[in-house]
């Protein structure tokens, strides 16, 4: 049975699966061969972990109450209109 290979969008859609190895063994070969071959999405798995890692050492004191709401309400706004 031929697997099909994964398109950059699918990609993009199973990115924090991939991150979190919550992918099954069948869609995470698809992932692992579509980076091998896309420096596109290659890089853009790169900035994912950056932002992660970086995300991770941030404190809530460090984000001022401007600034949080402010990226409430983007994703608010970016939830509603993706659904």
């Amino acid at each position: 049975m031929a697997t099909a290979e994964l398109t950059c969008q699918e990609l993009v859609e199973l990115v924090t699966d991939y991150l979190e190895e919550a992918l099954s063994r069948r869609d995470r070969k698809r992932f692992e061969k579509h980076i091998s071959g896309c420096p596109n999405c290659t890089e853009y798995v790169a900035q994912f972990r950056e932002t992660i890692r970086l995300t991770g050492t941030l404190r809530d004191e460090d984000i001022s109450r401007e600034a949080a709401e402010e990226l409430l309400a983007v994703f608010a706004a970016w939830k509603h209109d993706g659904s």
